[in-house]
């Protein structure tokens, strides 16, 4: 019989993910998208309940393990009454199903290029001429795509699965058992509820071993799993690492930088610099437009490897210079704007509200590499750090120890969206996407929700690794821990915790580099300006 609180906490967990997400799309959306493209924004609304239930899926699966009296230790799927099994498998097909079919086609069809349309054309027609666009390129997008997963599932989708059968005698009995791995210690996600003095003796008087391995075909939504992890590691490891250094340093330097009232003098000399490099963009936006207008019009420029060309790539990256200083400019008129017109207005709390966050931030990212350094990385863990911390909150109040597994899984997931926002400002190499109240673009909501899906699953795969203890029994963790682990090809990246050390070693790299740059400046227009001149 399924167990009613787990139900009822996850129709409440859905609606409030569902009712967060209107809120987002609503309070961030760009007046011009506010009586348009409902379909992008019906995708968003869904990407972002499907990215959070994916990584409150974890606390749900270890609740719905522990949370039921009638469990017997091993039936995992059953324990709370929920077959996770199920769930999950709903979760692997979904996530890609968004990634890359229904978000590539929904920017598809809102960035569709219907200019060209004669006058008069009606309504009707554009919109069937930008849905025909926009399956022209998706189904370009699906042929890549699915051709890549048909033939990763037939060479890699089986599971080499090292176990070790130990036999000894206990109570002049003689028992055998098995582990899986080949590290050759008992734990207790393989032998249940185990103390530590159990687990000692079992490590004492089980002493001899065979090694054998089990190879198995997983499941194909299995092996979307592993895959799609694959693929969003390296998205995760660069933009994740450079999230958990830039996102406790911006909040705190929000409150540092926070808006005072400025004096005559002051207010004169801000307003000139403002003034001063205002102009300075104007001038390059409309030299800019020359330059661009002149090689759409010339032979040189003609063909489908122009943005390819030398000339093609500088254009580009002058471009996201020039897009990037005027998103700081913005910033700055912000800012201005608050010490001097709206300063009676402004709310003098979001300084402090900031810093609040901050410190949070600041003591999860220590958590984190804490946890990593303590129990991920040794080959025999240290100490179990978090994990303790989330069983002691289990058997006081259990809804404690759920929500903090999903605030540590969330803040992961925001420090890989902070992170690439970060990487695009200081280094220029794609187009910004910075989420803004009022000022967002639906092209910018699904780059975002995009990238936190493609970063969901590495995520749980993390939270699992690292909350193994916490989550022995679970179903994900037979998944992500068992069969995804070892998968051909991948099995490397995952046992030698390849990503793992990347991601601390661009925490790391970040760290330093914030220390010595750690505000955000803009490209000197003069310099983009005199460039452009000599090209």
């Amino acid at each position: 019989m399924a167990d009613w609180f787990l139900i009822l906490a996850t129709c409440i967990s859905f609606l409030l993910l569902l009712v967060a997400g209107v809120y987002f799309m609503v309070y961030y959306q760009h007046p011009d998208d506010r009586n348009e493209a409902w379909f992008p924004k019906l995708t968003v609304i869904l990407g972002f309940v499907l990215a959070g239930a994916t990584v409150l899926l974890l606390p749900l699966d270890v609740a719905n393990r522990e949370g039921y009296s009638g469990c017997d230790g091993f039936d995992t799927r059953l324990c709370g009454g929920l077959d996770m099994h199920l769930f999950w498998d709903i979760f692997f097909w979904a996530i890609p199903s968004f990634v890359f079919l229904l978000i590539p086609f929904m920017t598809f069809f809102y960035e569709a290029d219907d200019g060209m349309l004669m006058e008069g054309t009606s309504v009707e027609t554009k919109r069937n001429s930008r849905i025909c666009e926009a399956i022209k390129y998706q189904i370009a997008v699906f042929i890549v795509m699915g051709a890549i997963f048909i033939a990763g599932f037939l060479l890699l989708s089986d599971a080499s699965i090292p176990v070790q059968d130990y036999t000894g005698r206990i109570n002049g009995r003689e028992i055998t058992t098995t582990t899986v791995g080949d590290d050759g210690v008992f734990k207790h996600e393989y032998l249940g509820d185990m103390n530590d003095l159990d687990l000692m003796y079992m490590n004492k008087v089980m002493k001899n071993s065979t090694t054998s391995e089990i190879v198995m075909r997983v499941s194909v939504p299995t092996f979307l799993s592993g895959i799609m992890s694959f693929l969003g590691w390296f998205f995760f490891a660069l933009f994740g690492g450079i999230g958990l250094a830039s996102l406790p340093l911006d909040l705190i330097l929000a409150f540092v930088h926070r808006p005072r009232h400025m004096d005559a003098v002051e207010f004169a000399e801000a307003q000139v610099s403002i003034r001063k490099r205002v102009n300075e963009l104007v001038d390059l936006g409309e030299l800019m437009k020359i330059d661009h207008d002149e090689k759409e019009n010339s032979k040189a420029s003609k063909g489908f490897f122009k943005g390819f060309s030398k000339e093609g790539r500088d254009e580009r990256r002058a471009f996201l210079e020039f897009k990037k200083s005027v998103y700081l400019l913005e910033q700055d008129v912000e800012d201005f704007q608050n010490c001097s017109a709206h300063y009676k207005n402004y709310n003098p709390l979001f300084p402090f509200i900031s810093l609040l966050f901050g410190l949070i931030s600041i003591v999860l990212t220590i958590a984190w590499i804490v946890q990593v350094a303590l129990y991920v990385l040794p080959k025999k863990e240290i100490y179990p750090f978090l994990n303790l911390y989330f069983a002691w909150f289990d058997n006081w109040f259990p809804l404690f120890g759920v929500l903090s597994v999903a605030t540590f899984s969330l803040y992961l997931l925001l420090c890989a969206l902070k992170g690439c926002f970060k990487f695009g400002l200081r280094f220029v190499f794609f187009t910004l996407h910075p989420m803004k109240p009022g000022k967002t673009y639906m092209s910018s909501f699904m780059f975002n929700i995009g990238l936190v899906l493609l970063c969901a699953l590495p995520v749980v795969q993390f939270s699992v690794t690292a909350f193994a203890d916490y989550a022995r029994f679970s179903t994900v963790s037979q998944v992500m821990g068992t069969q995804v682990q070892y998968l051909k090809f991948f099995t490397w990246f995952w046992t030698q915790n390849v990503f793992v050390y990347a991601i601390l070693g661009v925490f790391g790299l970040t760290t330093i580099y914030l220390i010595c740059r750690p505000r955000d400046t803009s490209t000197s227009s003069i310099y983009l300006r005199d460039r452009l001149k000599t090209r």
